[in-house]
């Protein structure tokens, strides 16, 4: 698990923020940035390189390799030091407060602000970085992909949708982004995994969540990896998180996504609500009637 570093940040100088930009400059280049080039891209004298690379060292916020050369590397928190002093220079968030959840992909944080606000950081490629690579489409055309590029550009693809989709869909209000990290409204609700719903509120809820795709669809984005993991529930209806492998309606596997989205959750729904959703219900036609915007329900594709 990646640490929370909002409690290091009174400690830094802006020197030492001068360092992880130099590293995170490098990293564009080589996985591993020489210490000889660290003036240069940090444009400091090589004396306070060497005493800010200690300091950053001492707080995590880089690693250092020797390989044929003496190598450093930014962790995840001197990425996250570097998003949060952004944030904190436009004034977005005043602080981080307790964690909302933490996964292999995100860490989600409240924020501390004039009004409840979320703090994502993208973790995609941290520990799974061959497969987020071979399964993302905005690695594929780079030859030199590290992590850092990873993580940014999958915050930059969620907050891209957030934008686009909201107040249409029932998404969380995008707030500002930098790097791999989306300040978002904090939204109500329970995860769809963890709800328990009233039997007989189970089609109702998974019709919502169809309807939101319609929208979404006919905004020109598709989820591309929605399940029960992503959908939050609440009485004022149901909030669909987690977009960073979000495409568009125009890209070549667009219906593909889309079918395996219903799917997902119509599988989901009928394992949980057996007597309410239809096992056998016909996915690829509600995925096609999502598509042409004439869902209004999934009984009209199975049995009661």
């Amino acid at each position: 698990m990646v640490r929370n570093v909002a409690g290091d940040m009174a400690e830094l100088d802006p020197e030492d923020f001068y360092l992880l930009s130099g590293v995170e400059q490098g990293m564009r280049f080589s996985e591993w940035v020489r210490r000889d080039k660290l003036p240069d891209y940090a444009d400091l004298t090589r004396e306070e390189v060497d005493y800010r690379i200690d300091r950053c060292l001492d707080r995590e916020l880089i690693e250092r390799k020797t390989i044929q050369y003496e190598g450093y590397q930014l962790t995840f928190e001197g990425y996250d030091a570097l998003a949060l002093r952004t944030f904190a220079e436009r004034e977005t968030i005043d602080g981080v407060g307790s964690p909302l959840g933490l996964g292999k992909e995100g860490d989600v944080y409240e924020a501390q602000s004039f009004r409840p606000l979320a703090l994502k950081y993208h973790r995609e490629g941290y520990t799974n970085f061959r497969e987020v690579k071979r399964d993302r489409e905005y690695t594929a055309d780079r030859d030199h992909v590290s992590w850092l590029y990873t993580a940014r550009k999958a915050a930059e693809r969620e907050y891209e949708a957030m934008e686009a989709l909201y107040p249409d869909v029932s998404v969380p209000r995008p707030v500002d982004h930098n790097r791999h990290a989306i300040v978002m409204e904090k939204f109500v609700g329970v995860e769809l995994s963890r709800a328990s719903l009233d039997p007989e509120q189970a089609v109702g809820v998974l019709d919502l969540i169809c309807r939101e795709l319609a929208t979404a669809h006919d905004l020109g984005w598709v989820h591309a990896d929605a399940s029960e993991h992503n959908v939050a529930v609440a009485e004022s209806g149901v909030t669909i998180f987690d977009w960073p492998q979000a495409v568009s309606v125009d890209h070549e596997n667009a219906r593909e996504f889309l079918e395996r989205d219903v799917e997902n959750l119509v599988r989901y729904f009928a394992r949980k609500y057996p007597h309410e959703v239809p096992r056998d219900a016909d996915t690829d036609g509600i995925a096609a009637a999502i598509a042409d915007g004439s869902f209004e329900t999934v009984r009209a594709f199975g049995g009661e």
